[in-house]
């Protein structure tokens, strides 16, 4: 881990600016890797931001009052009555110029810190061509349990996702080791 990187920290209402601005980054970066596309989020107005962290685990890293979020990873736990045992981290973005630092795994080791104490199993869909981020969930612990084809398209291209799962829970209730 560097030294020079900040702590992780949920976000609040406050941030949704910053929040905002990070997210929009990625979906214009990397739209093959999220549910929502940059024109969908880029119209939302800076209320529904601040909803969605307010409504949503979502965590990030600081690199300065000036220069803003560097990466971001979120949670939700399953609403249904008979799925809240399961909880999901979406929207995991790191700046280009943040990566290879660190943070992609400080930002995951915060989510399934948080969804341990809330969920027995944590799962992702992750782009199945995306082997650096396979690789960073497969170090975490994750696990692939299927294939979704043609889970997302943007343009005229489709993407299959991979989807990934992480027990946190082992089958006497204890919390799973969960160190990465």
């Amino acid at each position: 881990m560097s030294a020079d990187l900040p702590a992780i920290r949920r976000l609040s209402s406050s941030d949704a600016p910053a929040y905002r601005e990070l997210r929009l980054l990625g979906l214009r970066a990397h739209p093959e890797s999220f549910g929502s596309s940059l024109a969908e989020e880029a119209g939302k107005p800076m209320p529904w931001f601040a909803t969605r962290l307010e409504q949503r685990a979502v965590f990030a890293a600081d690199r300065s009052v000036t220069s803003g979020l560097c990466g971001v990873a979120g949670f939700y736990r399953q609403d249904g009555a008979n799925q809240r045992h399961k909880g999901v981290l979406w929207g995991m973005f790191v700046r280009p110029d943040a990566r290879g630092t660190g943070l992609a795994n400080r930002l995951l080791a915060r989510v399934v810190e948080h969804a341990s104490g809330v969920v027995e199993e944590l799962r992702l869909t992750v782009g199945a061509s995306n082997t650096t981020a396979i690789r960073l969930y497969e170090q975490a612990g994750f696990r692939p349990y299927g294939l979704e084809r043609r889970a997302l398209k943007a343009g005229d291209a489709y993407f299959d996702e991979m989807l990934m799962a992480l027990s946190l829970h082992d089958s006497a209730g204890e919390t799973a080791n969960t160190s990465l």
